[in-house]
């Protein structure tokens, strides 16, 4: 990762941590310290915990922790019975009173998280979710020196309901952010794609979609009907924004080229801009080498217009 990169993560946990009040004694609108605070939470929100499994859980020392449940149980916030599974431990519970703050708590948390998410577009939550929740799973796997959780992603072919609205709406903002793309480019791309998708049942053309918890976050097609016979269409291949990088794109390539070599395909091309260098370099792992360019202004702008092109890896006779 480049070091301006590490400069600004470092910079952004700094001012989560202010943002979320953690430089100040009491934290979420309570008389309780950050760590007193999480403690009650953990506690809530499990039923119930030994004070070893919150020592886990908080990372922090025997001691500290043994000090912040005494007061607890003394100010009548915690009661300690013994564990039914040892009874050499205690099992913590929140009492009455500290359900009570826990809600105090909860309903300071979530109005913050609320007001924040506020002022962000509606699109863009589930990115804040998964880009957070994904960081402290890394952190998490970096003091484990383990590998990182990464949440599931499967590879579907075929149409679903929104396809061709979140993959062009994912084409439109990749574009109109690297290379200026507009109206015009975003309208050719809902257009294309619309004529594509009522000529699926085709037995040549497919589409695949990168989908996590059922959302869409990654796309691609092959059209075999639009180029000569033999030719397979690599087309609409686009990764969500903060997706890229994580082998989404690889799977979604693999599956598309793999359907190329069954079908048959002779060949399979693509076309793409000069200077997205990254796409270039996946391309170019799976096969591809560039074939012509050209400087063109279909989408809109003028841009440096690349067609690259894979041929087949199979024998396979082609159908006419």
């Amino acid at each position: 990762m480049p070091a301006t990169h590490l400069d600004a993560v470092r910079a952004a946990s700094r001012r989560l941590v202010r943002e979320f009040g953690f430089m100040h004694p009491t934290l979420a609108g309570s008389d309780l310290s950050p760590s007193s605070v999480h403690a009650l939470v953990e506690i809530g929100n499990r039923g119930s915990m030994t004070a070893a499994e919150l020592c886990d859980v908080l990372l922090l020392e025997k001691s500290s922790v043994s000090r912040m449940l005494r007061k607890f149980i003394a100010a009548g916030q915690l009661c300690a019975d013994a564990s039914p599974r040892d009874g050499r431990s205690k099992t913590l519970a929140l009492t009455p009173k500290g359900r009570e703050t826990l809600a105090a708590i909860d309903a300071y948390a979530r109005a913050q998280v609320a007001g924040a998410l506020e002022k962000l577009p509606a699109d863009v939550h589930g990115k804040v979710l998964y880009g957070l929740s994904t960081y402290a799973g890394a952190l998490e796997a970096y003091r484990r020196r383990s590998v990182a959780p990464v949440s599931a992603v499967s590879i579907n072919s075929g149409y679903r309901p929104g396809a061709i609205g979140r993959t062009v709406d994912m084409h439109a903002r990749y574009y109109s952010r690297t290379v200026g793309f507009g109206a015009f480019f975003e309208s050719k791309v809902a257009a294309g794609m619309a004529d594509f998708v009522s000529r699926l049942e085709h037995p040549r053309n497919e589409i695949w979609l990168a989908l996590e918890e059922g959302n869409v976050i990654g796309a691609i097609a092959i059209d075999g009907e639009d180029l000569a016979a033999g030719r397979a269409h690599l087309r609409w291949f686009i990764v969500d924004d903060g997706r890229r990088g994580g082998g989404v794109g690889k799977q979604l390539l693999a599956a598309a080229l793999a359907f190329c070599d069954e079908t048959g395909f002779a060949e399979t091309e693509l076309w793409t801009f000069s200077g997205l260098d990254a796409a270039r370099r996946l391309y170019e792992a799976a096969g591809f080498v560039l074939d012509r360019e050209f400087t063109g202004s279909q989408w809109g702008k003028e841009m440096t217009e690349q067609c690259f092109i894979r041929p087949g890896r199979n024998n396979a006779p082609n159908e006419p």
